[in-house]
């Protein structure tokens, strides 16, 4: 895993906060490693910048990161790729990966075991995008950083 870290000067509402990029190669162990990696971003976005985050948004950037993460390694052959970016007051998570079908939700069924990652990504995220790029998917789910403002990581 490779990170490559962007971090942008002169933040408006909206703007851009900073991001990183990471290349996610390997065995199984890159889904725990892309947790960990969001987990410090996500640190480093509060202790370096100020920037206000709940413990729920870190519980649930690492849910929807598993999950993303998790459907490219097992469906796509090749690198997959994941960046995160705040802006404003969310936190994106974008992943690449080189198969060019979009995913879709499927119908409820209280029988299927597994398959439930995307209906997962839908029911927290604040928004959601999958589009097809020149080579591949790119899928971004954005997510509040604050749920209740006094329950950031600092205060707890």
């Amino acid at each position: 895993m490779e990170a490559v870290s962007v971090d942008e000067g002169g933040t408006a509402p909206g703007e851009q906060v900073m991001q990183t990029t990471v290349a996610l190669e390997g065995d199984g162990t890159v889904i725990a490693q892309a947790r960990h990696l969001a987990t410090q971003f996500l640190t480093r976005a509060q202790t370096e910048r100020g920037v206000l985050v709940s413990q729920r948004a870190v519980d649930l950037t690492q849910l929807v990161v598993s999950e993303l993460v998790t459907n490219a390694r097992k469906y796509a052959p090749g690198p997959v790729l994941m960046e995160l970016r705040i802006t404003g007051e969310t936190v994106e998570i974008v992943v690449w990966d080189s198969d060019p079908e979009l995913p879709i939700a499927r119908a409820a069924d209280t029988g299927r075991v597994g398959q439930h990652g995307l209906e997962i990504v839908l029911a927290v995220a604040q928004g959601f995008e999958a589009q097809r790029e020149p080579v591949g998917k790119r899928i971004t789910a954005r997510l509040a950083l604050l749920d209740i403002p006094d329950r950031a990581i600092a205060d707890q």
